[in-house]
């Protein structure tokens, strides 16, 4: 079955797993709707979709300062927002076992920042700013966070911080507590409020399997990464993206550069700024490749077009060492729903965010630079990307963030 040209109603589609609705744990986090009904429960592991994070709200084990706007939840992550003070600190730190991120404030904080206004975070400056959501997670179930797309796509290096945590963007099975976000620009100085979404959070139960041969089962129903047949690069539960350095043929342009000094940009407004006021932009040559400047940053784009079916998740594995000395896509999460056919979705491909290490390091058009993973939902969510819920980036190609004004057809 190779993407499907209707979507039927979730609540149609699949049966009831093996989820034991007695536990307290299962109850809230594999509800599919305010009701509690249980029709379209697929696994009893996996990523919760839109409906589960709403009956998590709903049960107060996601909580925040401020009422949580459905506009946040997403086919199957929550938007987290900035609260309204960020702390400028000397370096980045993880608070390690018994010790709070509050603790490290004091010990690192240099000065305090209100948000509530809009305030400015500099480039090259780390920022820590609690959240306005926190978490109650049950036993069995952990969280993922990653910057949402913009946010990659604006250099803006940010992660998620809790209390007790030895690992960035990762929460611990059981943790009840705050939420805090790292933050330091790379490529520009950026303008943030209280209330700003940088960053998102996924939210899985128990450990679901992944293997090559349930991920070349799903290559071949729903075309995850259009190539050839036979000429997938899976292995170790993840599929190859390469790079498109020759372009579609209806335009020269195959890249994007940060310019070095510019002005800063408003985190929170969008189709505004002059992409050349901000970026270089980089063409089609006669030799398909490209040397990365070490401290440069660079927006590509996959050749590949991507597809991610209803019922999973993807995100992009953001470095791999075995691919060089560069560093690809910090927001490397697509929701469900994206670049399927039936959401209108054809044809989108990843859009990469490409930092080289140490050395300058060249790249070919073609060279495999980062790999997918696809985790499956416990349910198909009620909402699926590009299905009218604000999706900026379905059936994009090579696109800069939405801060930036798209071209304009005659």
């Amino acid at each position: 079955m190779k993407n499907k040209d209707k979507i039927d109603k979730p609540e149609a589609q699949g049966k009831t797993g093996d989820v034991n609705l007695k536990d307290p744990d299962a109850e809230a986090e594999l509800k599919l709707d305010e009701n509690g009904t249980d029709d379209g429960v697929l696994h009893s592991t996996g990523v919760l979709p839109a409906q589960s994070i709403r009956a998590l709200i709903h049960a107060k084990r996601i909580q925040a300062v401020q009422e949580i706007r459905e506009e946040q939840i997403q086919p199957a992550s929550l938007d987290l927002r900035l609260g309204a003070v960020a702390y400028r600190v000397r370096a980045s730190f993880l608070p390690g076992e018994g010790v709070t991120v509050r603790d490290k404030l004091t010990a690192f904080g240099m000065h305090e920042i209100d948000l509530t206004s809009g305030a400015v975070l500099e480039r090259g400056c780390v920022y820590i700013v609690p959240l306005m959501e926190s978490v109650s997670l049950g036993a069995r179930v952990s969280a993922m966070a990653n910057p949402k797309s913009s946010a990659g796509r604006l250099d803006i290096f940010t992660r998620v911080i809790t209390d007790g945590s030895s690992e960035f963007d990762r929460v611990r099975p059981a943790y009840k507590g705050p939420l805090y976000a790292e933050i330091s620009p790379r490529a520009f100085s950026i303008l943030v409020h209280e209330g700003s979404r940088l960053c998102q959070l996924r939210i899985r139960r128990g450990s679901p399997p992944a293997s090559d041969t349930a991920l070349r089962r799903l290559q071949d129903e729903s075309q995850l990464v259009h190539t050839d047949e036979g000429r997938e690069n899976i292995s170790k539960g993840k599929i190859g993206v390469t790079v498109d350095l020759r372009g579609d043929g209806t335009s020269p342009i195959i890249g994007y550069r940060a310019k070095p000094h510019t002005d800063l940009i408003d985190v929170d407004k969008v189709d505004h700024y002059a992409p050349e006021d901000y970026w270089d932009v980089l063409h089609v040559e006669s030799r398909p490749s490209i040397i990365l400047n070490p401290g440069d940053f660079y927006i590509l784009a996959s050749r590949e077009a991507i597809t991610v079916p209803p019922d999973h998740a993807a995100e992009m594995v953001a470095y791999d060492t075995l691919m060089g000395e560069f560093r690809v896509h910090y927001a490397g999460f697509f929701d469900p729903g994206f670049g399927y056919a039936a959401t209108g979705g054809t044809g989108s491909r990843a859009v990469l965010e490409v930092r080289s290490h140490e050395v300058p390091f060249t790249v070919e058009h073609g060279q495999v630079v980062g790999r997918l993973m696809y985790e499956r939902l416990v349910a198909l969510p009620d909402k699926l990307y590009g299905m009218g819920i604000g999706s900026s980036y379905q059936r994009q190609g090579l696109m800069l963030a939405k801060q930036f004004r798209r071209p304009r057809t005659p």
